[in-house]
């Protein structure tokens, strides 16, 4: 089957919700304000038209169940006049207010959440144990953002999986207390220790799943918050978080392949890029990709793109949508046509 399939870190999705409504372009003031945010976010997935959106950054799920992701979600397809066929899906509730979630047309596709239980091996909602650096001594982490195991079904068949879906939003390497440089370089090194172990840890699922099944179609994606092969931290742990994803060379048929070609440096940060950020040294703005989709050996893969307006070669239905991906969020999604 072919699906389109993206993904797309919204920007603190909750802030466009009062009581688990979607505040509208009509209402007076700030809530005004984030209704035409939230509206310029539908006209973005409106133009993608996925038949799988994995968002980043979704509203905020409780414990006790009385609000949940998912909810506001399906609120918020109908408060804009999304595809009625859409339905949402939430995993864990993470320990913040920042969750993972997804749209997924029912009429073409279901999406389970389906974690690995207790009785597998390092569920994400526990803590787990990595040797980052190669040590010879494991460190206890934990999953902030417990990642979202999905399982993907036909809709006209749907007790045959399809793929295996992965969505994490991983450790942020920003530092947003006020600091030395001694304690700048301290920090840093810990929040990347932090998102490399998360990334094992992911990429010890996709290895059970590759156990279970080796031609098994998986698919991780998320806001990564790294690349691969891009900075002095990655030269330093000779690592990144994006080529633990992928996975080890010695096990070629287990190999994850990116859906984007190699990004290029330039002057102003790399191309494609799906984010950009200010750099606290020197101040300037710096193109970044940290949203990723990654998929097995399996997964055809076509029309591959960030959708973004800077580039310079961005098609007309991206450069059209200019405004609604510049005032939706500070990240553009990445998408792509999966044959699974």
């Amino acid at each position: 089957m072919e699906l389109r399939v993206a993904v797309y870190n919204v920007e603190w999705m909750k802030d466009l919700f009062r009581d688990g409504q979607p505040k509208l372009p009509s209402q007076p003031g700030d809530d005004g304000d984030d209704g035409r945010r939230s509206q310029a976010l539908a006209e973005v997935v409106r133009a993608i038209d996925p038949d799988v959106l994995l968002v980043v950054e979704g509203p905020d799920t409780l414990a006790d169940g009385s609000k949940t992701a998912s909810g506001q979600l399906e609120a918020w397809r109908d408060a804009f006049g999304l595809d009625p066929a859409y339905r949402a899906v939430h995993g864990i509730p993470s320990g913040g207010r920042q969750e993972l979630c997804a749209l997924y047309r029912s009429s073409r596709v279901i999406l389970t959440h389906d974690p690995e239980g207790a009785a597998r091996r390092n569920p994400f909602d526990r803590p787990f144990l990595v040797d980052t650096l190669d040590t010879l001594i494991k460190e206890q982490y934990e999953h902030y953002r417990p990642p979202l195991e999905l399982s993907l079904a036909d809709a006209q068949e749907p007790g045959e999986e399809v793929a295996r879906i992965v969505l994490a939003h991983t450790k942020s390497k920003g530092i947003f207390d006020l600091v030395d440089l001694a304690r700048f370089e301290q920090l840093s090194g810990r929040n990347r220790k932090k998102l490399i172990a998360e990334c094992y840890s992911i990429r010890e699922r996709c290895n059970q799943y590759f156990e279970e099944d080796p031609d098994r179609h998986v698919i991780v994606a998320g806001d990564i918050n790294d690349g691969f092969g891009m900075d002095y931290y990655e030269a330093r742990f000779a690592r990144s978080a994006v080529e633990v994803l992928l996975g080890d060379v010695w096990e070629p048929e287990r190999i994850l392949k990116h859906v984007l070609p190699r990004p290029r440096l330039g002057k102003y940060g790399w191309t494609p890029n799906s984010s950009r950020f200010r750099d606290r040294v020197t101040g300037d703005q710096f193109n970044v990709l940290i949203d990723h989709i990654l998929v097995s050996r399996g997964v055809g893969v076509a029309n591959a793109r960030v959708w973004n307006p800077y580039l310079s070669d961005a098609p007309p239905e991206v450069r059209d949508l200019r405004g609604p991906l510049i005032e939706g969020s500070d990240h553009f999604p990445v998408a792509a046509d999966l044959t699974l």
